[in-house]
């Protein structure tokens, strides 16, 4: 199946911005991240989105896809395509267009590969209960993290040994080569198979990282959860993802929370909702009663004559917005409860009041549907 348009699986226009590609990848890694998504291809779509993520951040492969696509450029000229009766794949060992980009322009891309780069972000999946999505807390946590190794100091060495400048490259890094050519010698230039591009030779690696200079352990980092955080949310936590290589700055944390349901409560937005019941004495002659509230019992006057279903608003009573901005209220819906075993007495009561001209069915409003429903059954309009 071909590849579906990076721009396409973001949903960003081609001329979106760093920050709205961003903003896309967030809220799409979220919605199908494999921990939170359990449908069959939640996994293969969240992968497809990393990818285009990856491509349309970076400056270099963004403009490289805008101008090439999906299309492998070091297969451009590897397959005999011709023009003018010269047939370009015939060069025996050309690189492609690479080797091309390199040799006029000074092989720039190869060299960035070998300069500063930011660390791999790191994403850590937080439950939280209910109460604690709402108030938020201060909590540590742990993160498998690559680390400077101790033994050789990250030189990745073994300890009394150095590295050495690559003997293949000479130190720079990459290996050049001549050919001849219908258009002259073409120099290409390309990393250097030995090293990697770094220049550097390591004849005893370290015993402990393997010559990579990096060891990979569990890290405790400090974190602040705010009030306020939802299902789903994510919170960035600035430097605390993979270190940066030759110099570069870390990758960042990004913490995904997954609050628990409660048994209670349910929340929408900052808005909290609960179900109350009432007897059919509280709801007919009214009633004080206490309501339970993420901040204690609070009490709440129920006036004659409620119906079930009303609402209720306790103001101020829901979650902190995330963001600051104010806070969400509590909604408190009543059920009248229909008694199910009555005594004899109560029986008995209860036809008393209906005999002494109580509510029944056929008063107003309800008195109308039920006349409605009766006419329906006898067939008159």
């Amino acid at each position: 199946m071909a590849k579906r348009d990076y721009y396409e699986v973001l949903g960003v226009s081609k001329n979106a911005t760093k920050d709205e590609i961003k903003k896309a990848y967030r809220k799409l890694s979220k919605q199908y991240h494999p921990d939170i998504n359990k449908a069959p291809d939640a996994a293969e779509k969240f992968k497809e989105i990393k990818e285009a993520y990856e491509v349309l951040s970076d400056d270099d492969k963004r403009a490289r896809y805008d101008r090439f696509g999906h299309a492998d450029p070091n297969e451009a000229f590897g397959g005999g395509f011709q023009d003018g009766g010269f047939d370009f794949g015939g060069f025996g060992g050309f690189g492609g267009f690479e080797d091309i980009f390199e040799t006029f322009f000074g092989g720039g891309s190869r060299r960035r590969a070998s300069g500063p780069r930011k660390g791999a972000d790191v994403e850590y999946m937080m439950t939280l209960t209910f109460e604690e999505a709402a108030f938020g807390k201060e909590t540590e946590i742990e993160v498998p993290h690559e680390e400077t190794c101790d033994t050789c100091q990250g030189s990745g060495a073994k300890p009394g040994t150095s590295p050495q400048s690559c003997p293949h490259c000479r130190g720079s890094g990459q290996v050049t080569s001549e050919q001849a050519t219908p258009f002259g010698r073409i120099v290409n230039r390309r990393t250097c198979p030995v090293c990697g591009g770094t220049g550097r030779y390591i004849p005893e690696k370290c015993p402990t990282c393997g010559g990579t200079g990096r060891v990979k352990r569990r890290k405790k980092i400090h974190v602040k959860i705010p009030a306020g955080v939802d299902d789903g949310q994510q919170l960035r936590v600035a430097g605390k993802g993979e270190p940066g290589a030759n110099g570069g700055p870390p990758g960042d944390l990004y913490i995904i929370f997954r609050v628990e349901p409660h048994e209670f409560f349910k929340r929408d937005g900052d808005d909290i909702y609960c179900e109350v019941p009432l007897s059919f004495a509280q709801a007919a002659l009214g009633d004080e009663i206490e309501v339970p509230t993420l901040y204690g019992d609070v009490k709440l006057k129920i006036p004659s004559g409620t119906q079930t279903g009303t609402r209720f608003r306790l103001k101020g009573k829901g979650v902190p917005n995330v963001h600051g901005y104010g806070q969400g209220d509590q909604h408190v819906i009543v059920r009248v409860v229909t008694p199910t075993k009555l005594t004899e007495k109560q029986k008995q009561l209860l036809r008393e009041f209906d005999r002494l001209g109580g509510e029944t069915m056929h008063d107003e409003p309800h008195g109308r549907f039920f006349e409605k429903v009766k006419k329906a059954f006898k067939g008159e309009a």
